[in-house]
């Protein structure tokens, strides 16, 4: 079946209720408008998928493009020269040299390696936890915590000074920018942000350590190969807009859902084995995950009922589809346990988030320090009057009070 042009457009993003809970209108879509249409705030048309098959399927699909820089391929924001969604922040990569990139990037988020680096996280967790207390409560978890610990773990994964990562803070922001930030302000930040990092690529090359961006050009010069520097350059940047600004904000919207309902806490210090599984869940539960992933279509297609013209910009909600009743019993309902967990917060096929393992890891560290050294950590102000980032591509909290 196909879409009829009478349907009415709905202004996206959605808004929602209070900042943890989830737009009204997705179960009502899921119901009755899978594939929805949407206008963005460039103004341009796109097609919003809300169910977990639907989404799954595209996402797994190639015939689905990740970048928008086709000529009929909807702008995301009005002032965008490319944005994060256009291909152009990773410079020309051919798909060979893409392919060889995960590879190698993969290698290099292993569960086994995230086991090796656990300790140094624990770390770092522990002392922004003793910054924090020592500053005196109520603290902002989000400025204290959730910011500063991801922003590190970027900084030696790259090898870069930890004293810099006020300016990562900032050039993630940018590059993430819906409607917060003009054109030119862009532009400029992602030339200061290539430009650093290509003066610190060439340094790792006459010098390399032990990050990331030396094993890569490490591992291409034992294949008989070469990394070239874009290739760098989109390794730096997908680690610094997945890496530090998601994570970063997942911390923030984690412990705020956990004492929202004081009794989520509550278990989780009677039960510590239940971290795992209540970061997953979080994951999963996350109603601001952000703007979703757009994908542009190649060919006509058919989603669940109906076909999907060619042409088409279709934007797949992760949040949504981890909502779906289908997939997930009781899906509006927290389950700290909940297992197995197949939740779409990292994306699906191909391009699946390749830091999920670092992410994981991260989360849980985190949520481990806090149980560990303040149980009786509670929020500040009550769930309602916490307030969301607004203008960027990934959802977040503008601050999490907090006392203990």
């Amino acid at each position: 079946m196909a879409r009829g042009d009478t349907e009415p457009v709905i202004d996206y993003p959605l808004s929602a209720p209070a900042a943890l809970d989830a737009p009204e209108e997705w179960t009502e879509l899921r119901r009755t408008r899978p594939v929805a249409r949407v206008r963005l705030p460039s103004g341009d048309e796109a097609s919003l998928l809300t169910r977990y098959e639907d989404v799954r399927q595209v996402l797994a699909d190639p015939r689905f493009r990740r970048h928008l820089d086709a000529p009929d391929a909807a702008r995301v924001t009005a002032n965008e020269s490319g944005g994060v969604f256009s291909g152009a922040l990773a410079g020309p990569m051919s798909a060979e040299t893409h392919r060889q990139w995960r590879r190698m990037v993969g290698r290099w988020f292993t569960a086994r390696r995230m086991t090796a680096l656990r300790p140094e996280l624990e770390a770092a967790a522990e002392r922004l936890t003793d910054a924090m207390v020592d500053g005196g409560a109520p603290a902002d978890l989000r400025r204290e915590l959730g910011f500063p610990f991801p922003v590190w773990v970027i900084c030696v994964m790259l090898g870069v000074p930890g004293e810099d990562r006020e300016k990562f803070s900032y050039w993630s922001d940018t590059l993430l920018s819906l409607t917060r930030y003009p054109q030119a302000e862009i532009d400029a930040a992602q030339a200061e942000f290539r430009a650093y990092m290509s003066r610190h690529i060439a340094g790792v090359r006459e010098n390399p350590g032990d990050d990331l961006i030396s094993a890569l050009i490490s591992a291409a010069a034992e294949a008989d190969g070469a990394m070239p520097d874009e290739a760098l350059l989109s390794t730096a940047q997908g680690l610094l807009v997945a890496g530090h600004e998601t994570t970063a904000n997942m911390i923030g919207k984690m412990i705020g859902m956990l004492l929202a309902d004081r009794r989520r806490w509550e278990a989780l210090l009677a039960d510590r084995s239940l971290v795992r599984t209540a970061v997953e869940e979080a994951l999963r539960m996350d109603a601001d995950a952000g703007f979703g992933i757009p994908r542009y279509i190649t060919e006509d297609v058919r989603v669940g009922q109906e076909v999907i013209p060619r042409g088409t910009t279709v934007v797949c909600s992760l949040s949504a589809a981890n909502r779906d009743e289908s997939a997930f019993a009781g899906a509006d309902g927290m389950d700290l346990g909940r297992a197995p967990n197949t939740h779409l917060a990292f994306g699906a096929g191909a391009h699946a988030c390749l830091g999920q393992a670092l992410a994981r890891t991260e989360l849980q560290v985190v949520l481990e320090v806090l149980l560990r050294r303040l149980p009786g950590l509670e929020l500040a102000v009550p769930a309602g009057e916490l307030q969301r980032v607004e203008g960027l591509v990934v959802g977040g909290l503008r601050a999490l009070p907090v006392r203990w």
